[in-house]
């Protein structure tokens, strides 16, 4: 006969249940992290986003809600057990609550996961986190496939009088098509009269853009490059007069990881990044603008001077299959009314005729801005190669309002013409050898193939003979 007392039997069993809860808690969270929701609490305002990606480096950037130490957890892709960990980086006031560490010395040509950690306690997100380093293929194979995804003017609507954005779901159908980059083209927020007059207003919009939720997935798991137009420089048309444009270009490199901006002796946002057998030019078309609605002559820049001079010297020294020059303004087409190229005659002059001078071939033009999206093609010179721009927009802002006296545009590619939806471009470069193609397609935000256009490297050269 046991002497046990009733209530002894029942601490035990209270005792018992006790001991069991961190076991369940346990298993809660290991099917919380097969299913990988959002964390109920997060510490992340917005993010995680992937920027720069080289052979073995690659940054990231991330935003919290209140100062706190983030860290990243990455491992090649299906290897959880070759995890590393980032140095950990706090985040304050000062620096607007911005982590962008850079990855380094890791494998090339490798596919990554990673996890997102703040104050210690891991970030759960409802979509994949990934990255990449590229392959070293130089002197060693032929340089990889890729897809780039391109596109101009993002706009959010704020409140229910603001009716102007829409659409948001064109970030998943990005996605979608699984590309390796995104390059933004310019008009990738709108900042507004409360916002362009301080420092605190810019930081504000930027802050409150980059926390959309329908941009989150896109922004974890694709390498991500930019350029401005007007818009995310300052107020609408603004040019190199705008007072605050010292402030607006700390606030795009903070929340942008390109790997560089501008020269010590050139303030900027201009640039250069690789991928395979691509060099993309990213250009700052609004630090040394000139107004547009004053007459042409040689002292009304769109680059400036010293840009152009780099951006010619930069091509000349690419030994790239294609040169793709990013900027926010259209290059080819010869229409005025709007913002272009065309209000700078004299320096679009001085860029087409140095391409030509400097016997550059490959180059492709990638523009924005204009809230439609088209093709044009310039044949420069019988003795020369034609010349294409692609222009892509809108994104999520009002589609163009009137584009009824550009219909006769006597270089745009018949058949490209969107004008009446929100489109994305896809880029992708394809094929070996003399096959060698760079693919340029127009999607809507339903994701459906509006257009594409194939352009093969061997007719980006300069002809030999007539």
């Amino acid at each position: 006969m046991h002497l046990y007392h009733r209530s002894s039997i029942k601490i035990s069993t209270q005792a018992i249940f006790l001991s069991l809860i961190p076991f369940v808690l346990y298993l809660t969270s290991a099917s919380s992290s097969t299913a990988l929701p959002r964390a109920e609490t997060s510490l992340v305002r917005s993010g995680p986003m992937v920027g720069f990606g080289g052979h073995q480096e690659v940054t990231l950037w991330l935003q919290t809600h209140k100062p706190g130490l983030v860290q990243f957890k990455y491992w090649p892709k299906g290897q959880p057990k070759r995890a590393k960990m980032s140095a950990k980086i706090a985040t304050d006031q000062a620096h607007h609550l911005i982590a962008k560490p850079t990855l380094s010395a890791l494998p090339s040509g490798t596919h990554f996961e990673y996890q997102v950690f703040v104050d210690g306690i891991i970030q759960r997100f409802d979509y994949p986190l990934k990255f990449q380093t590229q392959v070293r293929w130089q002197r060693k194979t032929s340089p990889p496939d890729f897809k780039m995804a391109i596109g101009s003017c993002a706009y959010f609507n704020l409140d229910d009088q603001d009716h102007y954005g829409g659409g948001y779901g064109i970030f998943e159908q990005i996605r979608s098509q699984s590309p390796d980059i995104m390059l933004w083209l310019g008009d990738n927020l709108y900042l507004g009269p409360e916002d362009w007059s301080s420092t605190e207003g810019i930081y504000r919009r930027y802050g409150i853009q980059r926390s959309q939720a329908s941009i989150q997935a896109l922004l974890g798991s694709v390498h991500h490059y930019a350029i401005w137009d007007d818009h995310d420089y300052g107020s609408n048309d603004a040019n190199r007069s705008f007072p605050l444009k010292g402030a607006s270009r700390k606030a795009f490199q903070d929340f942008w990881a390109n790997p560089s901006y501008g020269l010590p002796e050139l303030p900027g946002v201009f640039g250069i990044f690789s991928w395979s057998d691509v060099d993309v030019f990213l250009l700052d078309d609004r630090t040394y603008r000139a107004a547009g609605n004053t007459p042409d002559s040689r002292d009304k820049p769109l680059l400036g001077d010293a840009q152009l001079q780099w951006l010619l010297d930069a091509l000349a020294a690419s030994r790239a299959t294609f040169k793709i020059i990013a900027i926010g303004s259209q290059v080819l087409n010869p229409f005025s009314r709007f913002e272009g190229y065309s209000q700078h005659a004299v320096e679009k002059t001085k860029l087409l005729q140095g391409i030509q001078d400097y016997q550059i071939e490959g180059v492709v033009f990638l523009s924005g801005d204009r809230h439609f999206t088209e093709l044009n093609k310039l044949n420069i010179d019988p003795w020369f190669y034609p010349l294409y721009d692609f222009t892509s927009s809108p994104l999520t802002s009002g589609v163009a309002s009137s584009v009824e006296d550009e219909r006769i545009n006597p270089l745009r590619v018949p058949g490209t013409l969107i004008a009446d939806q929100r489109s994305f471009g896809m880029v992708s470069v394809i094929g070996r050898g003399e096959e060698r193609q760079i693919q340029l397609s127009a999607l809507n935000e339903g994701g459906q193939v509006l257009w594409t256009r194939s352009i093969k490297a061997s007719e980006l050269k300069i002809p030999k003979s007539l």
